[in-house]
């Protein structure tokens, strides 16, 4: 019998903490009903600090209802770095120390892109989960059990999983309203090939459209 797999927790950026309340009351995917397609390529780190994950002034920032949630965007670019990197590990405990070290990159080079800066963060590497080693149907029971136990978790895990993917297709375009197709349709391919390796799966859902 295979040992059973717990999916990472994966613990906020204390600079928005306050905001984890909206996760907890959503449940899921808040994105999926807010505008938002951001072009990394293009979103300099000035405008991702203040009009992205800032607090709105009330006067320059852009309308909060066409903001994505400061939250699930982090998460993405978390996935995303790891992908980009070329990596294959999900590291359970590092969010955090992303967080911090995007906003430092941001805040010392506000005019580079944010792709640039992606390309230099690097999360530490504490409580690694190899996508090599973890198949489908093991991450289908765990996510599920989750999605009962803890939703904000499981919702986490697959937010950094969408941008993980959207790396892994060459893409540099956030679309926060395409991660519900993006679950569903990682849930069919794990369905369809359960005893392949997250990361194979992946890899194919990335060549499909996000």
């Amino acid at each position: 019998m295979k040992p059973r797999v717990a999916l990472p927790r994966v613990a906020l950026p204390i600079a928005i903490l306050p905001l984890a309340a909206l996760l907890v009351a959503a449940c899921l995917f808040p994105l999926a009903s807010r505008a938002g397609e951001l072009n990394l390529a293009t979103l300099s780190c000035d405008k991702y600090e203040n009009e992205i994950v800032g607090s709105p002034d009330g006067s320059a920032a852009a309308d909060p209802s066409k903001r994505p949630d400061p939250i699930d965007t982090v998460m993405w670019l978390f996935g995303y770095s790891v992908g980009l990197a070329g990596d294959h590990v999900m590291y359970g405990d590092a969010l955090t120390s992303f967080g911090f070290a995007l906003d430092a990159e941001c805040k010392n080079n506000p005019s580079t892109s944010l792709l640039q800066a992606l390309h230099t963060v690097r999360p530490k590497r504490d409580k690694p989960m190899d996508l090599m080693t973890l198949n489908c149907k093991t991450f289908e029971a765990r996510h599920a059990d989750s999605m009962q136990s803890d939703p904000p978790s499981a919702n986490t895990i697959m937010m950094w999983l969408f941008g993980y993917s959207v790396a892994q297709s060459g893409s540099h375009l956030f679309d926060a309203g395409k991660i519900a197709p993006f679950a569903t349709t990682l849930q069919n391919r794990c369905g369809e090939h359960p005893e392949e390796s997250l990361y194979d799966v992946l890899a194919d859902v990335s060549h499909a459209k996000h």
